[in-house]
């Protein structure tokens, strides 16, 4: 089992830039994947980005359209989301999940990660 705790929410412009951290307890983070999700109010939670276990494998939404990058150091325990060109679109709960399945690609489906944490809020202004 792993406990997350997510912070780096807050309130930013459109255009702005802002970096979620997940931060992981557990000696086997390095043997997750780990995902970051978003959830807007009246919205279903959605997948944002992924990367892999081993040899950090990324993968994205397609709304993430190149402006988000998502990361991972091992020996900190901690997980990234830097995003910028901030959209009010984007305005969530962002959430992070740990998929213990060793994928070498991470998954998008909601099903498959095991463990979250209780998310950061993410609001963007127009």
């Amino acid at each position: 089992q792993v406990q997350l705790v997510e912070s780096g929410g807050g309130l930013v412009q459109a255009g702005g830039s802002l970096r979620l951290s997940c931060a992981a307890s557990g000696r086997t983070f390095s043997s997750y994947a780990m995902g970051w999700f978003r959830q807007a109010p009246g919205k279903e939670r959605e997948f944002v980005a992924g990367i892999s276990w081993i040899i950090s494998n990324t993968r994205y939404a397609d709304f993430v359209k190149g402006r988000f990058t998502i990361s991972r150091d091992n020996a900190k325990n901690t997980v990234y989301l830097q995003m910028n060109s901030l959209e009010p679109e984007d305005t969530a709960v962002y959430y992070c999940a740990a998929d213990p399945t060793l994928r070498t690609i991470a998954t998008m489906r909601r099903e498959d990660y095991s463990n979250w944490g209780q998310g950061t809020q993410v609001s963007v202004s127009s």
